[in-house]
């Protein structure tokens, strides 16, 4: 595919990071294909896949026009972002997974949001499904939340978070570019859950934000994804750490952010939240040796003060004490 001019390019760029999606890759293509938004870009990042994904992607890079495939050595999802980042030229970006499905209105009803509102960040509601059943279920309850104004980005993510339903995920909506460039804003390398510390630096950037309680995508829960594999031992040790690095994230965040927006309550806890689920993790570990390692890295990351300095309401504070006292107390132990 060749590069768009300046005159002709994009209103939407897709970019999907991509290692062995397997035979689920080709349905999420098809509901790619079939988005009725006329102006848009697709960048599959073939992220050293060895399955029939790296060649499914050639040929649908030889098929369409306006799709392209990078190759590049397996590096995980924030590298993959961030080279599509690179070569993105749309107007708004968007970062689905290559094993979802997409309702074909989904990007141009969120273009036109955007357009309407001269909005940041339009983000839309999904429905989770795991993988091999047919119930679905909203990602967000609409008693939870239901569709808003037009809010700033930390407004949006206050009243978010709130619901205990939101999950900072990047495929739930699309971004301004130029807003991403300006803010030099890129995936950490190597870290689970890079989707949470992004997603709320840019939010506490966003001047205009939407949110459309319309089910638009579709989540697909399987046991080979990151979040629902089984780890105990060594494996749990450095899983938990990337927790660890998520809440020291989020409070360096919240801390360089403070004297230029307002940072409620919700942005506070969930720093404290994150790092809460480091102490479950420790709790349920079989390993006796794994589990004093988990502790270990707990306190010598300073994450009790950390929890301490971040952890708002009374029913957060119970937990958080209660946490704290079972740590040290298995320490000594």
């Amino acid at each position: 595919m060749k590069p768009h001019s300046e005159s002709s390019a994009p209103e939407l760029s897709v970019i999907i990071p991509m290692y062995n999606a397997g035979k689920s890759f080709e349905a999420f293509m098809a509901s790619l294909l079939a988005q009725t938004l006329p102006s848009i870009e697709i960048i599959i990042v073939n992220d050293g896949s060895t399955d029939e994904s790296a060649g499914m992607a050639h040929h649908y890079a030889a098929q369409y026009a306006h799709v392209q495939v990078i190759d590049q050595q397996n590096g995980g999802v924030s590298r993959a972002r961030n080279a599509g980042m690179a070569m993105a030229k749309g107007q708004y970006v968007t970062f689905p997974d290559a094993d979802d499905k997409l309702a074909p209105e989904m990007y141009s009803r969120l273009m036109a949001m955007a357009k309407a509102d001269d909005l940041d960040i339009a983000q839309c509601n999904a429905e989770r499904v795991f993988w091999g059943g047919d119930k679905a279920k909203p990602l967000i309850p609409t008693d939870r939340l239901r569709s808003t104004s037009v809010l700033s980005g930390a407004e949006w993510l206050s009243k978010a978070l709130a619901t205990n339903r939101y999950l900072h995920v990047v495929w739930l909506g699309i971004y301004r570019r130029s807003l991403i460039n300006d803010l030099n804003l890129q995936f950490e390398p190597g870290l689970h859950h890079q989707d949470i510390p992004w997603t709320t630096e840019l939010m506490l950037n966003a001047r205009r934000v939407r949110y459309s309680e319309e089910v638009m995508y579709r989540y697909y829960v399987h046991d080979l994804s990151i979040s629902n594999q089984k780890r105990t031992g060594a494996r749990n040790v450095e899983y938990q750490r990337h927790y660890l690095k998520i809440a020291r994230m989020l409070d360096e965040i919240n801390q360089r952010y403070k004297s230029k927006v307002r940072i409620s309550a919700p942005l506070y806890r969930q720093v404290t939240k994150e790092a809460l689920t480091v102490c479950h993790s420790i709790r349920r570990e079989p390993d006796a040796e794994a589990r004093q390692m988990m502790i270990a890295y707990l306190i010598a990351s300073k994450t009790p003060g950390r929890m301490l300095r971040n952890a708002r309401g009374l029913r957060q504070w119970y937990q958080l004490l209660l946490w704290l006292s079972r740590i040290y107390r298995w320490r000594k132990a």
